[in-house]
């Protein structure tokens, strides 16, 4: 395969990264550790390696360490970037399979999908926190994604020029579908393999790392789809509102004594309801506006 570039966003890698390293440059032409802070010998061994690193002062985060690796792969004016982490997480021998999309003109971004592998043995807490992140995901995109967090991808020369949005932490893989998805660019899923009993596991806890994430990816839905988002909203409080209102009459009306809890809980509901209704959609006719502003 020709003029392929690896980029590897690593932080305190030391154990795994100079493998990892040595097993990518077999499929790619050249080999990006991005060194996001590490206080260890990440980027001293990842050089050792054969690696090109680029070393950042401080612990940026992964959106970050990402762009700047997707920054110099642009300067070396590649025809396919891969990415895949660090930690040994990914096995670089399906490099090929990966990439072969983006090769043959067949997509921008291939997203290595572990759930397309029927093989796959991810425990079920992980599958669990996947498919929520997953479903939110897919209501923010035009594409549907079966692995969203997925790290191991591969972008074409256009995706790489179409990286004009902004991310941050670990919700670049959800944030950089529905950028890609609605500028058109062509998505596809491979499947892959992947193990869990890396060297240093988890760096952040598993929960608070998905709810941040979730967090990142209710705020894009928000942005790119708020009809969805606060009308949705705005119409699950309006009926919990009717439903306390149901209930005050009920109560009004067999016993001729007005409940104020169920009745106050009722106006404000219906009020906080309404309001989100009427706010998405004002925002999406707002939304629909700059749509066409912008054509």
């Amino acid at each position: 395969m020709q003029n392929v570039v690896a980029v590897i966003p690593a932080y305190n890698e030391e154990i795994a990264i100079g493998s990892v390293v040595l097993k990518t440059k077999k499929y790619a032409d050249k080999v990006i550790v991005v060194d996001d802070g590490s206080i260890d010998k990440t980027a001293e061994l990842a050089e050792l390696a054969g690696a090109e690193v680029v070393k950042l002062d401080r612990n940026y985060g992964k959106a970050y360490a990402l762009m700047k690796g997707f920054e110099r792969a642009r300067e070396l004016n590649c025809s396919a970037t891969v990415v895949l982490d660090g930690d040994g997480q990914h096995d670089p021998d399906e490099i090929p399979l990966v990439v072969a999309p983006v090769l043959n003109g067949e997509a921008d971004l291939v997203i290595g999908s572990r759930f397309l592998n029927r093989n796959h043995k991810i425990p079920k807490y992980r599958i669990l926190g996947q498919k929520t992140l997953d479903i939110f995901t897919n209501l923010g995109s035009n594409y549907k994604t079966t692995d969203s967090q997925s790290g191991f991808r591969a972008l074409s020369k256009k995706a790489l020029e179409s990286l004009d949005f902004e991310s941050s932490g670990y919700s670049i893989e959800s944030d950089m579908i529905a950028h890609f998805s609605s500028k058109g660019l062509i998505i596809k899923e491979v499947p892959i393999s992947v193990r869990y009993n890396v060297p240093n596991k988890h760096k952040k806890n598993p929960l608070a790392h998905g709810l941040s994430v979730l967090n990142d990816i209710v705020g894009l839905i928000g942005y790119r789809r708020p009809l969805l988002s606060f009308g949705l909203t705005g119409f699950i409080l309006t009926v919990i509102g009717l439903a306390f209102g149901f209930w005050a009459f009920s109560t009004y009306y067999i016993t001729n004594k007005l409940p104020y809890g169920p009745s106050i809980a009722s106006a404000l509901f219906l009020i906080l309801g309404l309001l989100m209704i009427v706010s998405g959609l004002i925002l999406n006719s707002l939304m629909q506006i700059m749509k066409v502003y912008r054509r």
